[in-house]
């Protein structure tokens, strides 16, 4: 996802991790502690992007994170 890319907590999820979803308040919280979310941003490093083109390569460059609907124009 464009949050992953850039950085995001998702980027920072691992295996095991407890995460909470409230469709109701519309919020998803990675249940990890900040020292840890330091840590893991600390040691992360962006993924190369290597579509050229395409549908895929079209969505990487265009769509905006998920709170806007990850929306092309």
């Amino acid at each position: 996802t464009p949050e992953a890319y850039v950085g995001g907590n998702i980027a920072l999820v691992r295996n095991n991790d407890v995460i909470s979803i409230d469709a109701t308040n519309n919020t998803i919280n990675l249940n990890v502690s900040d020292d840890e979310l330091s840590k893991r941003r600390n040691q992360w490093s962006r993924p190369s992007l290597e579509l050229r083109d395409g549908i895929l390569s079209k969505y990487q460059k265009l769509v905006s994170n998920a709170s806007n609907g990850c929306i092309t124009t």
